[in-house]
């Protein structure tokens, strides 16, 4: 037991208190949650996760011997938590809508029973990882693991039935006991056999990511933008829409008014692969921008070691982090705080490092238990006035693969999503190669290349207009150009809340790019023999190429459009 030296905003300062790095606290009368983040001499430095007004020096500081761990097991799913995994709906409960300070309940439900069913039998050898039962949770088979530190032995005793997440569900004879829930320090990655090469996609639904700038499962991506670009609506199309069986999703220092969105429609929303509310598969993590800043740079950890568990059963997780620059301003004020050197802009000279081992935790692996799983992490970046040279947009592009540029322009023209096909990139797509000729098209990736090459001329070609006109471009290059809009508008733009064109999987993308290269091809052809370009850019039947993003029986309509256009093209 210590006592409260000094107080400086969420920064306080124990004398006498016998603790360790990283440790939980409860700091004065009303037992406020805090950790230990430095220890110097006989004070130990406390970063305090709620608000600190009315402390006062000399009230009790207490350790509970712990780092900040999350407890895992049953009852994850469709839960909405804080940054420091307290259930918000359980403290609205007891507090109404304005959470007093001091509150906490547990993460999991400790009076719900749960029907367990073994998959291991008396005598089975059972080691770190491995799968000991399941329960059936919504559509979503969880399974019960040995933990990573547990010692290798033989079942004793192994129950069937209905259990709580405390009560023990199975003895080894080395005297250890497994329950259905276990706990982890959110600060550690959890132990993996090894990791996997990222060569299969993470589907996303959005055509630009899926055939421009792909993303591996395990993969990490960057989504930067100025306000108002977007860059919430893409995080949420991705967490609505991406192939993966478990979302989390970490809204970061994020406006109140974008959770309440999230928190009113993922209930809403009906998951496509099994008819459920897509919150049956989703866990929310909400640590809004008028929280106390400590939790908000614990929950970007919170949420990964939950990622973690889900992948430890052999499932794809995405995770969705927004905004990463709102947990780099925490860690500022808290590096402020403890008078710190500052680096660049401000922010403490370990930034990158930070960010470098929070994104090193994503990754597709081989599991202690034998299975495949995967964390893919979607990091959204807030550059203050959009500027892209600032030090945590240059700090994650070092760490990440795949760069999704959003362009206030774009956005300001309605074009939507608004990511800049120039300025993006990614890194897999010569390692997805083999998938998307084996899953989609053979010629997939010919395709992809030729449409960039095409909107690449279209920039070229667009600083000459600006010059001398479209009029008194060559012919070719005025075809080029509408080409490239059609490219634009019917395979880039999307509209993530018309019911059809919301999801585009791959086999509709990689059809729409051949039509449009198809009319490429006649123009071009056309052209050749003599006929006139106005006579080509006056076709009707490649302005109806646009439609196809909104019906359903696309691969029939597009057909009738190819013929339509051979037709005119004859003519």
């Amino acid at each position: 037991m210590g006592t409260i030296y000094r107080i400086t905003g969420p920064v306080v300062t124990a004398k006498g208190l016998q603790a360790k790095m990283y440790d939980v606290v409860k700091v004065g009368h009303e037992k406020l949650m805090g950790e230990v983040i430095q220890i110097s001499d006989d004070k130990t430095i406390i970063q305090v996760y709620e608000d600190t007004s009315g402390l006062k020096p000399g009230e009790p500081v207490e350790t509970t011997g712990e780092p900040l761990s999350v407890e895992l097991g049953p009852g994850l799913l469709n839960s909405i938590y804080d940054g420091i995994q307290r259930p918000l709906p359980e403290l609205k409960k007891g507090a109404g809508d304005f959470i007093s300070r001091g509150l906490t309940a547990p993460a999991l439900d400790r009076k719900k029973k749960w029907e367990f069913k073994p998959i291991v039998k008396k005598g089975d050898i059972v080691k770190a990882g491995t799968a000991i039962g399941t329960v059936k949770e919504f559509n979503t088979e969880h399974r019960i693991l040995a933990g990573p530190k547990t010692r290798s032995g033989k079942v004793n005793e192994i129950k069937e039935g209905s259990f709580t997440v405390e009560e023990t569900v199975c003895r080894l004879d080395n005297g250890e006991s497994i329950r259905l829930m276990q706990k982890w320090p959110v600060r550690k990655g959890r132990t993996i056999e090894k990791k996997l090469l990222p060569n299969i996609p993470l589907i996303t639904g959005q055509r630009i990511f899926d055939v421009m700038f792909p993303l591996a499962k395990g993969g990490v991506a960057a989504i930067p933008g100025p306000f108002g670009s977007g860059k919430t609506v893409s995080q949420q199309q991705l967490a609505k829409w991406a192939d993966a069986e478990v979302i989390v999703y970490v809204g970061c220092g994020e406006r109140g008014n974008e959770m309440t969105e999230v928190l009113e429609e993922f209930p809403r929303l009906i998951d496509p692969r099994t008819d459920q509310p897509l919150m049956n598969r989703t866990i929310l993590i909400a640590n809004t921008s008028n929280m106390p800043v400590a939790a908000r740079e614990a929950s970007i950890y919170t949420g990964i070691t939950i990622a973690e568990y889900y992948r430890d059963m052999g499932y794809s997780v995405a995770l969705m982090a927004d905004s990463t620059s709102r947990w780099a301003e925490a860690m500022r004020e808290i590096s402020s705080r403890l008078q710190e050197m500052p680096g660049e802009e401000g922010y403490p000279s370990y930034l990158s490092t930070k960010l470098a081992e929070f994104y090193e935790r994503a990754g597709r692996a081989k599991t202690l238990s034998g299975r495949e799983g995967s964390v893919s992490v979607i990091g959204a970046v807030s550059p203050p006035g959009g500027d892209f040279s600032e030090p945590v947009t240059q700090s994650t592009l070092r760490v990440v693969k795949v760069f999704w540029a959003l362009d206030a322009k774009l956005a300001q023209r309605r074009h939507f999503p608004s990511i800049n096909w120039l300025t993006s990139y990614s890194l897999y797509p010569d390692i997805l190669e083999k998938w998307f000729e084996e899953n989609a098209a053979k010629d997939w990736r010919a395709c992809v290349n030729r449409i960039m090459g095409i909107l690449q001329e279209e920039d070229r070609l667009l600083e000459i207009v600006q010059l001398i006109g479209s009029d008194a471009l060559p012919e070719k290059e005025r075809i080029t150009l509408r080409v490239a809009r059609l490219i634009r508008e019917t395979l880039l733009q999307q509209n993530a809340f018309h019911p059809i064109d919301t999801y585009c999987p791959p086999k509709k993308a990689y059809m729409m790019m051949r039509t449009i290269l198809k009319y490429a091809d006649l123009a071009n052809s056309a052209l050749e023999s003599g006929t006139r370009a106005q006579k080509i850019l006056d076709m009707k039947s490649k302005d109806r190429i646009v439609e196809v993003k909104f019906e359903k029986n696309y691969e029939s309509f597009l057909k009738s459009i190819e013929s339509e256009m051979e037709k005119e093209i004859k003519g």
